[in-house]
Order: C-alpha cells, then structure tokens, then sequence
C-alpha cells in the first residue's frame, strides 16, 4: 500500500478510512509489537493504543486535510564548496486523526503518519540516497506518532482559542519506537483546527546513518521534525 498515492488524490478522507489506513502505517513501522524504548517506565506511552478503535469511539474526530498539511524535517550540514547550509525536506503525504471529547479535551491515540518515500529537498541526489541508505524508506516507509498524553494545557481547548502544550506520546522511524515530546501550538475555529508542533532527535536514536553524499562534508547529530496540520471535523 502506497498512501501518498490515497491521500493526495483525495481532497479529504472520512476518519474511518483514515483510521485504517493509520493502523496499517502503525503496523508498518511495528509499533504495535516492538518493545518501547525510553529510560524512565513511568514516561506515559501510547503502545496500548488501538488507532481504529480511539477514532470510532471519540466524541469528535479531526481528521488532517493532507492538501493543506505538511511533514518536514530541518537539518544543518556542511557543503565542500558552499559551508554551513540548512536542509529543510518537505511532503504532504500526512495522515491522522485528532480526537477530543465532549468538552475538548484532547484524547489518547490521536495520531498521525507520514510517508517517508514522499520526502523531497531541492537536491534528487540527496533524496535517493536518504530513502535508499538512511530512512531505508522501502522497508520503512511511515514515520508514525501516537499520542499517550498532552501536558501543559489548564482545560479543554475551547472554540477560538489557541493553546501550547506539549504532546507525549510514541514516535516510530525506522524499525524504533522512542517516546517523545512536541512543543505545540494548537487553535480550535468551529470545525477546523489547525497546529504545529516539533521535536528534535538524535540520529542514531533510530539506527540511521547520516547521508553524506556527493559535496557533503558534515551533518549535525540532531535533526528537527515540523508538523503543520489543518484537521477538519467530522463524525467517526
């Protein structure tokens, strides 16, 4: 199965079909099976999450508009003829479901995935070789979030209102599952609700290699994730 291929040809899925396709991603990356990797066994984790299940039973559904959304990741390398540069690859190839309750409180399971296959920067060169050698994208095609908890908010996001939080929950690339945390800012407007969120990591965290190929001379240990979501409500 190829999502970015669904979700591009289709200006907005229903959130049972994008729950299942979630699943299927979350299946894919085996965060479902595999044991989470974190220090601390008290950090909240999403791993007893069914994603199917947490869609068809929330109160209200946001379900990403992935024509309007996007997935990027920001790094900082070296170049031999140019120096210090910022890499920034891009897709809309984002899935995923925001759920609250009847208050608007924000729900366990909410989540999202991305296509890795889809990524691009302005160099194919360097695309081709981080899906070949470190996303290994073939073989590990979604990067998945799930969230396990939401800190920092005094109450439920209420109607016109733009909050920070921080968002807990499983991020899975690459064969690993780390648990992890976003800094937010979410707005709720009627039956839209927009959001951005980032987190940074470690390479190696997740067995990758760093893609130095042709004029790359370096890159940083960390690089940045960026989620920018437009969702829009719907019945589960």
């Amino acid at each position: 199965m190829h999502l970015s291929g669904t979700i591009i040809n289709r200006r907005r899925a229903g959130s049972r079909l994008v729950a299942g396709l979630l699943a299927a991603a979350v299946l894919a990356t085996g965060a479902t099976t595999m044991a989470l990797a974190q220090d601390d066994a008290a950090t909240p984790t999403a791993a007893d999450c069914n994603v199917e299940q947490a869609v068809a039973e929330a109160p209200l559904v946001y379900t990403v508009n992935s024509e309007t959304s996007t997935a990027s990741y920001v790094a900082q390398e070296e170049l031999a003829t140019v120096g210090a540069s910022e890499v920034i690859g891009t897709t809309n190839a984002i899935i995923g479901s925001i759920l609250l309750d009847d208050e608007g409180n924000p729900l366990k399971c909410s989540n999202f995935a991305v296509d890795l296959r889809t990524l691009e920067t302005d160099e194919s060169r360097r695309d081709n070789f981080l899906r070949e050698n470190t996303l290994e994208s073939e073989t590990y095609p979604f990067a998945t979030f799930v969230l396990a908890s939401v800190e920092g908010l005094d109450g439920p996001i209420e109607d016109g209102e733009t909050v920070t939080a921080q968002l807990v929950g499983d991020l899975s690339i690459h064969g690993v599952t780390k648990s992890t945390t976003w800094e937010a800012e979410i707005t709720r407007d009627g039956e839209i609700l927009t959001g951005t969120a980032s987190h940074t990591f470690l390479i190696a965290d997740y067995d990758m290699e760093k893609p130095i190929v042709g004029p790359v001379v370096s890159i940083e240990d960390e690089i940045e994730l960026r989620i920018d979501i437009v969702a829009e409500a719907g019945e589960a």
